[in-house]
């Protein structure tokens, strides 16, 4: 059996080239704050591959994505260990577009702190009053730039956005800006409607979208994952303050209490964590991992 490297390894993902495809591993590893932390957490990647699974299937009357198979006996050799079972998924190769697509149903986290400051988001001017958590009376796009790997995003106006496509893809940005904010606002409103029905709020989210060989813009990368989304249980759901989360915000929030934690985190929160992923999974999905 050959062993094969990753040629690209990001803060959790690791892609392999398999001549005109790609296969994505999700790893086991979290990153919180643009850090990849000292613990793995284990089956995350698993719920990472088979949620991503789930809303792409569910969502393909949109738009398509490029998952082709996420069946380890559909890759080659190398991928048939039990390390790869369940995480891994063979993917179309996309052109990747150089901006991530983020849509805010709720204010809360980055969107909030701006708000308090200037009554906008990313350039975008929000009713006055609004409370911490509260539901937007319509959900907002609010692009950023793609980071390597130690960086942080940039959030960018609309405009930006068009001006970054557009020395990407010359002749192209405002055509590119368009339908990716409407593709995000679309693919939004469909699963947290769904969500909703199932007892969990998706406060906010990112997608990333690239070009196919004849040009079309296809969904690409992970949706609507713990790791990409905050998720709310609906039931306990609050406006006036922070709400619990089934993603890793609740990482975020032990690493942000604590200092001098060397980006370790204790082994309970390590099973707290991939204890909220699994419920989110079961709830959203209806079935167990």
């Amino acid at each position: 059996m050959t062993e094969l490297k990753p040629v690209k390894e990001g803060k959790v993902r690791e892609i392999y080239d398999n001549g005109d495809t790609l296969i994505m591993v999700a790893t086991d590893r979290i990153s919180c704050f643009d850090v990849i932390l000292n613990n793995q957490v284990s089956k995350k990647g698993k719920v990472l591959t088979q949620m991503s699974r789930f809303w792409f299937d569910y969502t393909s009357d949109i738009l398509p994505n490029h998952m082709l198979s996420t069946d380890v006996n559909d890759m080659p050799e190398f991928f048939r260990q039990p390390r790869f079972d369940g995480n891994s998924m063979l993917c179309r190769k996309l052109t990747m577009l150089p901006v991530e697509c983020i849509v805010r149903g709720y204010i809360t986290g980055s969107g909030w702190a701006s708000y308090q400051k200037t009554g906008t988001v990313c350039g975008i001017r929000l009713p006055e009053g609004l409370k911490e958590s509260d539901k937007l009376p319509e959900p907002i796009y609010t692009p950023s730039t793609k980071a390597e790997i130690g960086d942080h995003d940039i959030n960018i106006s609309y405009e930006e956005s068009i001006d970054y496509l557009e020395k990407a893809f010359p002749g192209k940005g405002q055509e590119y800006a368009e339908k990716l904010r409407d593709y995000t606002i679309a693919l939004y409103k469909k699963c947290a409607q769904h969500a909703l029905e199932r007892g969990i709020i998706i406060a906010d989210t990112k997608f990333e979208f690239g070009l196919d060989e004849q040009g079309n813009i296809v969904l690409g990368d992970e949706m609507l994952t713990p790791d990409s989304s905050r998720f709310w249980p609906a039931d306990t759901y609050e406006p006036g303050h922070g709400q619990p989360s089934y993603d890793k915000q609740f990482a975020r929030d032990w690493l942000k209490a604590n200092e001098g934690h060397n980006w370790t985190l204790p082994q309970e929160i390590v099973d707290k964590t991939i204890e909220k992923y699994l419920q989110a999974y079961k709830q959203l999905t209806g079935k167990d991992l």
